[in-house]
């Protein structure tokens, strides 16, 4: 059987297939029995693992609490969104018609997750070795690059808040929607002599980021 486009992308076939679709299916989908769920908990350990292997070996002189830093912002939800679109996993994402029409495939918590289902997959499909070679191919560069500790947007904005010598901003709860399994919050972000901006996530914390974010983007502060 030829490989798929996306099997192309991953640089493995899958001798079972239905993993793979598997590890595509979102919750709202389907069930949560026929979801990635369980396939993205079997990914994140056998990630973790393999990172964790990879700068044991990469830095043979780091102290354990180094290797700690280095290892989670490796495995972070963000390092995997990154690597999911890169193998365009949100073109492949079977979803919800509520979570397509709120832009799931381009969230970094569907995609991080989905990017563990993957990895998951992989390992049930053709074992250690080839979730590995996965791995490797992908996270090398990542590991072996200068580690910069980014600030998120929360503490960015606080700090240019501050500098300003104006009051700490504050986040307001706007409302929630979706289902119990996927829902969608909606958090405004207030600042002195400034008007409101909110932001969406499938979290309060994620979606206090997001306000954030839109905030020092119309500010001209950050970039899309």
């Amino acid at each position: 059987m030829a490989a798929s486009a996306l099997e192309k992308r991953l640089g493995y076939t899958f001798s079972n297939t239905d993993l793979l679709e598997e590890a595509l299916t979102h919750v709202s989908a389907g069930s949560r029995e026929h979801s990635y769920q369980r396939l993205e908990f079997l990914g994140d350990r056998v990630l973790g693992l393999i990172v964790s292997t990879m700068l044991f070996e990469a830095f043979p002189t780091a102290p354990e609490g180094d290797l700690s830093k280095r290892l989670a912002d490796l495995v972070r939800k963000e390092t995997c969104a990154d690597v999911a679109r890169e193998w365009r996993l949100g073109d492949e994402l079977r979803l919800g018609e509520g979570e397509k029409r709120s832009g799931a495939k381009k969230r970094d918590a569907i995609l991080g997750d989905a990017c563990e289902a993957v990895i998951g997959a992989i390992y049930r499909d053709g074992g250690l070795a080839a979730a590995e070679k996965l791995v490797r191919e992908n996270w090398t560069a990542r590991m072996q690059a200068p580690r910069i500790v980014p600030k998120d947007a929360k503490t960015l904005l606080q700090e240019i808040v501050q500098a300003r010598g104006l009051p700490v901003p504050t986040y307001h709860d706007i409302g929630r929607t979706g289902p119990d399994h996927a829902p969608r919050f909606e958090v405004a972000v207030r600042v002195s002599g400034k008007a409101d901006i909110s932001g969406h996530g499938p979290s309060k914390r994620v979606a206090e980021r997001a306000a954030a974010e839109e905030w020092l983007k119309r500010e001209g502060l950050l970039n899309d």
